[in-house]
């Protein structure tokens, strides 16, 4: 014979239902409670104030962390993280890798686990601008991805949506100078210049002031409180560096503030699109990792600032001092120089 399931008692049963309700309940505070800390300060490792310091070379991040004074690290998905104190700053340092995509996931992790008030980019860079030479330091004031590119089958403006330039249907925008959509790359051939099809986009991003709908941007700024501190700076930049001091350059490195850098994920070896890039944007320096670097600055909300230091024209080898980097780490000695004089006045400031 089947028996039926056993029931209890109404008032049993409203007991135990008060009983567990009171249990989810305190749970439920605890975990709340727990977690707040965690929520209010926005950093999973440390919640000091500090300022993150991004490289991308080992070569240009240990110069930093051998003045960094009392040093702690830690390893955060693969990933080391040098906590301490540099020229009188509380920073974080990290070693990106070369790459848009490195840049991007490590600036973002120190973002997630640090408490970074303000961020800072230390690193070599090829140059664009003719004029500049072996050894100088740039200090942009913006950074663009020129490379994030439409590639049209021709020379022909896109009109994937109707209207010419218009591919916004497609959840993309192409990059604007004075309303008009920026020219594309043209090869140079025998028979003149061809066109590559390669339109220049705007990138999309979104943080906590453009959400849900977001934003199309082709640059990013640095923060004109630090771009004005580094015009301040009288730094002794070398002409020799210290790996093989009879390799010097000619001219005297300079720094220089202002202007546009672009970064893209090609290793930049071709004169021609270096060419494009100073025609069409007056680029000053080209590298692999700082406008991701600016891009997750911006949506993250935290101001930055830009040191690349040169070390030969990208893609030519019309630097006819472009062995003085290879040979002596002119470009990262000269890079660290300028990057610690900014700290350092960067603590004197916040003393005053």
């Amino acid at each position: 014979m089947k028996g039926k399931p056993l029931s209890a008692p109404a008032p049993v049963l409203k007991m135990l239902r008060l009983a567990v309700c009171a249990v989810l309940a305190g749970a439920a505070l605890m975990t709340t409670a727990g977690a707040a800390p965690q929520a209010k300060s926005h950093c999973l490792s440390e919640c000091k104030p500090r300022i993150g310091i991004v490289s991308a070379f080992g070569a240009e991040a240990d110069i930093l962390l051998e003045q960094t004074q009392k040093k702690r690290e830690w390893k955060i998905n693969g990933n080391r993280f040098t906590t301490g104190e540099l020229r009188g700053n509380q920073v974080v340092i990290v070693l990106s890798g070369v790459s848009v995509v490195n840049a991007t996931m490590v600036t973002q992790l120190m973002m997630d686990h640090f408490r970074v008030e303000r961020l800072l980019m230390s690193g070599i860079a090829g140059g664009v601008d003719p004029a500049s030479h072996v050894g100088d330091v740039t200090v942009p004031e913006s950074w663009a991805m020129p490379m994030e590119v439409y590639w049209n089958g021709d020379g022909s403006l896109p009109a994937p949506c109707g209207a010419a330039g218009d591919v916004s249907c497609l959840g993309v925008k192409l990059a604007a100078d004075n309303g008009k959509p920026r020219p594309d790359f043209k090869f140079d051939t025998p028979n003149g210049p061809v066109s590559s099809g390669l339109f220049m986009r705007d990138n999309f991003v979104m943080n906590e002031t453009n959400a849900p709908q977001g934003e199309f941007r082709f640059e990013f700024q640095a923060d004109p409180e630090m771009l004005a501190l580094a015009r301040t700076l009288k730094p002794a930049l070398a002409k020799c560096g210290p790996k093989n001091p009879s390799l010097c350059v000619s001219v005297q490195p300079e720094l220089r503030v202002g202007g546009r850098g672009v970064s893209g994920s090609a290793f930049l070896a071709n004169p021609g699109y270096r060419a494009y890039l100073f025609d069409n944007l007056q680029a000053q320096v080209v590298d692999m990792e700082t406008a991701a670097f600016a891009q997750v600055a911006y949506a993250n909300r935290v101001p930055f600032i830009a040191f690349r230091s040169l070390s030969d024209l990208a893609g030519g080898n019309d630097f006819k001092d472009v062995g003085a980097f290879f040979g002596s780490g002119l470009a990262e000695t000269n890079e660290a120089s300028v990057t610690l004089a900014f700290l350092e006045a960067w603590s004197r400031r916040n003393r005053r």
